[in-house]
């Protein structure tokens, strides 16, 4: 007897099975992709118990005549792929979904599978698949448009064990869920509903006008995203990046609420993954992730989309073009973003704030709150404005002067009043601004030090007398292996005997600061580093590490000077609506906001 033997049919395809339909989003995956190569400009799904009992997929696109009804439930059919005049077959030339075919087969072998397909003549056809036996196409009666429904009844009752791995009804429709919102991200052309258990969960509606793609966006991750959400559009080589991408500030704890697209079709992929981690790295801890939608398109000969069953994973011809394109992309998204910080800040401030209790405080009389707390407020502006790099030197309290008005029509507007000597109030036209002055300082320094050091290095000022540190041998070590670069940034040390280095310069973009408490925190990041990177690859962490140090800290009183000078900073660079760790460096509260916490609204 031959050890080889050849699997029948339906082992074949339950086999086959396995690999594209993992669990029911798998299912409502590939038919939603059909529905959309067929055309159509309105999905509805409906599914019971999470899809195990019930899935019903139902679309008004062009339908299947009676030969292609019967060839879309063989192994190996395909709308995808097209002979070439000499007889050969591109597997790479893909451009499309899958105009039914390969997964339907799949999917009858291991469900009661009924398709009901009525084409553009107005003919209907019904056919049925259980466990794989097929029953022939027979006429059923016309249900309208044209269009096709699939519906799948007892999903895996042919392999039982498969039914052991599904997860609760409330997982398995949250799966569901995510596949059509990824697609629906995709198509903002096209309407998607879905109904679970004769709920409906969501409906959007096809839209084709010129911000369909951001409130499609805005349906899908909610209103907040679409306020704080960055249009890109870029191509190079043949490659195009389009898409939205948050603001660093608004962010979230896992990567969850990324969604990447290649040529329509959603993936996850971890070079595209990487590429929007660099691309933030400069602007999140390293706990937080971005909430992004990026879109590539490119030809289909550049990519290779069958390296997964569920064609889940990509591989690109030139994958550094896309990563580059993509960091790239990102990066001019955020910049031309200004100040920008997220709205989610105000929104949660808000939620916070509370109308005080008249019962908590009752008044006495005479004019004044009970235990009422004298702030210390700077009430005072200056409408010259100051150069803030000089802030590090000024220590003077400014007195009161007029205010001027017209620095309120300003984006941060004009600095009225510094409270706890921490946090600076400024009035914009219709709101108030509160700016964290440490963590804004930080962030200004970081983007001057990056530009220096794009240019010939950042210029340094000489100790009148050297600061001397003492280490650990391996700390000391560490932080003189690295001298030479070190001196790019402004940095000047050298050995002064075991375990100790002797400081003579320090960054003129620092001014004074805790030179000892800066070299610690330096050895303690070059621990991190690998000897064969240079620090120009880990620039964002030194620089960072060295920005911290050199800013204005909280508790240090500004006059009016500094104040506004600071505000018009932030107006001017980059990235200045977050600190480098991504939290925001000021919240904007809007004048009817303030007025609907009094009542007025």
């Amino acid at each position: 007897m031959s050890r080889i033997l050849r699997l029948p049919p339906e082992t074949v395809n339950q086999i086959a099975a396995g690999e594209v339909v993992e669990r029911p989003a798998s299912v409502v995956k590939e038919l939603v992709e059909n529905a959309l190569d067929a055309g159509a400009i309105q999905i509805d799904v409906a599914v019971d118990d999470g899809g195990k009992q019930r899935i019903l997929v139902s679309d008004n696109g062009h339908g299947m005549s009676v030969e292609e009804l019967a060839l879309s439930i063989e192994r190996h059919a395909t709308s995808k792929l097209r002979a070439s005049a000499d007889g050969t077959w591109d597997l790479l030339d893909i451009s499309t979904m899958g105009f039914r075919g390969e997964a339907l087969p799949s999917i009858g072998s291991v469900a009661r599978m009924q398709i009901r397909s009525q084409d553009d003549s107005g003919t209907c056809w019904a056919l049925r698949v259980e466990g794989g036996k097929i029953t022939p196409p027979e006429p059923c009666p016309p249900f309208g448009a044209s269009g096709t429904r699939i519906e799948i009844t007892d999903l895996f009752y042919a392999v039982p064990a498969r039914l052991k791995f599904l997860k609760t009804e409330r997982s398995e429709n949250m799966a569901i869920s995510d596949v059509i919102k990824r697609l629906a991200m995709a198509r903002p052309d096209v309407g998607f509903s879905l109904t679970s258990g004769g709920r409906k969960s969501f409906a959007y509606q096809a839209r084709c006008t010129d911000d369909a793609g951001l409130r499609r966006m805005g349906e899908v991750l909610g209103q907040s995203f679409r306020e704080n959400a960055i249009e890109l559009d870029h191509a190079r080589e043949g490659v195009t990046i389009r898409g939205f991408a948050g603001l660093p500030t608004h962010h979230q704890s896992s990567a969850r609420h990324q969604y990447l697209f290649v040529n329509g079709r959603p993936v996850r992929d971890k070079l595209l993954h990487g590429a929007v981690r660099g691309a933030y790295r400069d602007f999140l801890a390293r706990d937080r992730h971005p909430v992004l939608a990026l879109f590539v398109e490119l030809d289909s000969h550049l990519v290779d989309v069958n390296v997964h069953p569920a064609k889940s994973e990509v591989r690109f011809r030139d994958p550094g073009l896309v990563r580059g394109l993509i960091v790239g992309a990102l990066r001019h998204g955020l910049a031309s973003a200004g100040h920008r910080a997220s709205t989610d800040t105000a929104g949660f401030a808000l939620g916070r704030m509370q109308a005080p209790s008249p019962s908590a405080a009752p008044y006495r009389g005479g004019g004044q709150w009970p235990q009422s707390m004298p702030a210390q407020t700077s009430f005072a502006e200056n409408p010259r404005g100051a150069d803030f790099a000089t802030l590090s030197a000024k220590h003077e309290y400014a007195p009161d002067e007029p205010a001027t008005p017209n620095m309120a029509a300003l984006p941060l507007g004009a600095a009225r009043a510094q409270l706890h000597e921490t946090y600076i109030v400024a009035q914009t036209a219709d709101g108030i601004i509160i700016v964290d002055q440490h963590a804004a300082h930080e962030r200004l320094v970081y983007e001057q030090m990056k530009q220096a050091m794009n240019r010939n290095g950042v210029p340094s000022q000489n100790l009148l007398i050297p600061e001397i540190v003492e280490l650990e041998d391996g700390a000391a070590a560490r932080i003189l292996a690295r001298a030479g670069e070190l001196e790019q940034l402004g940095l000047v040390v050298e050995a002064f005997g075991a375990g100790a280095v002797a400081v003579r310069a320090t960054p003129a973009l620092l001014g004074q600061m805790a030179t000892a408490q800066l070299i610690r925190d330096l050895a303690e990041d070059l621990l991190e580093f690998d000897a064969a990177h240079s620090l120009s690859e880990r620039l964002e962490d030194v620089c960072s590490t060295m920005a911290c140090h050199g800013s204005v800290r909280a508790g240090r009183r500004l006059n009016a000077d500094e104040m506004n000078a600071l505000l018009r900073q932030m107006e001017a660079t980059p990235h200045s609506g977050q600190c480098n760790h991504g939290r925001p460096t000021y919240v904007e509260l809007k004048l009817t906001d303030i007025e609907r916490l009094f009542g007025r609204r």
